[in-house]
């Protein structure tokens, strides 16, 4: 089968990109033809064989000229129909599965696969994998960044409900920026364009239930949990040699939306308890005034692996709406128990009082406690740690078993 897979970033850049690089690589391995479109970049490492691909869009480092033509093309782009065109005509792809693909890419690249279809009579599937809300809410969140507290206000009603975001400023708290978000949705969803998307995965069942409410995704969606990688051998995840015998691990970005600001509360409440963070963020500060936390920055790979390995337990104190995160699936595969917030598709991952603990979402009082009692109660941190060599996650195989049946449907 030939699959053409489509990501605004063509390198490594987060979470979709590393499911679709494994997802290429797989399907390449098993005798499928694989290519990708999205943009060009220096750190670009897969391609399609036309080289086409759409002019890098730099918001951060634009000038005044620059971005005015950003805000058109964060709608429509011309230039995207364009290229995806040329490799359309090239390899002629049986399916497009789109990823991320919003304000660089733009949904018109559906308008031109439809017109592909249309002209050259070919059966092409368009499928999707939501690794975030984009299509229900306009800054990906269903998250009040300016507030910190969950907003649903674009997920029910017509086209202009989608004009709180300008309202509440939910795009990097600027009013432009919140109105090209809106412009975006309004004119995607009164076009109807998704209605040509022939399936849309989502990683979680919460994800499914949120997307449901929109009556034209509600007809598309599949749940589809991500595959889990191979967990490495005790010997190929190594840590740090200086670390605490015993530690409590966060792992992930520092930001309020993560949940960073209601689990230091916790840790300030926990002076004995050592707690180890890896990761980056706006909250690094605070966290590193804090006199039992060891903050090793941004890890991956083996050292990763060996971090969460050897932590006692993991905590995922998320205040937004995680859709399928793999830091839970990662520590669990590595047999690390998980202390979690019970938000989004989070309690779907853990088993509570199997392989790890729920919490309610920003109660710092509740998580103190729990982590309290998991860090005074070894034996049965070490009974959930055992209960984790009895997961099933899919691996990437039996996942691209069922991902082909959505293919052929």
């Amino acid at each position: 089968m030939r699959i053409l897979l489509v990501n605004k970033f063509l390198y490594p850049n987060g979470g979709s990109e590393t499911y679709m690089f494994q997802l290429g690589k797989y399907l390449e391995e098993t005798g499928h033809s694989v290519q990708y479109f999205g943009m060009e970049h220096p750190g670009r490492c897969v391609g399609n064989a036309a080289n086409a691909y759409t002019s890098t869009m730099d918001f951060h480092a634009a000038s005044g000229p620059a971005k005015i033509g950003y805000a058109v093309r964060t709608i429509y782009s011309k230039e995207a129909r364009e290229k995806i065109r040329l490799v359309l005509d090239d390899f002629r792809p049986e399916v497009v599965h789109l990823n991320n693909f919003n304000y660089q890419l733009t949904p018109s690249m559906i308008v031109e696969i439809m017109k592909w279809k249309k002209e050259t009579g070919r059966a092409c599937k368009i499928v999707y994998t939501a690794h975030d809300f984009q299509l229900i809410c306009p800054n990906h969140q269903l998250f009040d960044p300016n507030e910190a507290r969950i907003c649903e206000k674009c997920v029910h009603g017509g086209p202009m409900r989608f004009v709180n975001c300008v309202k509440g400023k939910c795009i990097h708290a600027s009013r432009m920026r919140s109105f090209l978000g809106f412009c975006e949705a309004y004119y995607w969803n009164r076009r109807g364009t998704y209605r040509d998307l022939d399936a849309v995965i989502c990683p979680s069942q919460f994800m499914k239930e949120k997307l449901d409410a929109n009556p034209v995704l509600a007809e598309k969606t599949v749940f589809l949990r991500n595959f889990a990688g191979t967990p490495p051998q005790a010997d190929g995840a190594s840590a740090p040699a200086d670390l605490p015998p015993r530690y409590v691990l966060y792992f992930g970005r520092f930001s309020t939306e993560k949940g960073i600001d209601t689990l230091l509360d916790a840790v300030e409440a926990l002076p004995d308890v050592p707690f180890v963070f890896a990761g980056s963020g706006p909250l690094r500060e605070r966290l590193d005034k804090l006199g039992n936390v060891r903050n090793l920055g941004f890890l991956s790979g083996g050292v990763l692996n060996g971090v969460i390995r050897n932590a006692s337990f993991s905590v995922i104190p998320s205040e937004w709406y995680e859709n399928c995160p793999y830091s839970v699936i990662e520590s669990l595969m590595l047999r690390t128990p998980v202390l979690g917030a019970r938000i989004g598709g989070i309690p779907e991952l853990i088993a509570d009082g199997k392989t790890g603990e729920l919490f309610r979402s920003g109660d710092a009082a509740e998580l103190k406690n729990k982590i309290r009692a998991l860090w005074e109660h070894e034996e049965r941190v070490k009974q959930y740690r055992e209960n984790c060599g009895e997961i099933g996650f899919d691996d990437i195989a039996e996942y691209t078993r069922k991902l082909m049946r959505i293919y052929a449907q």
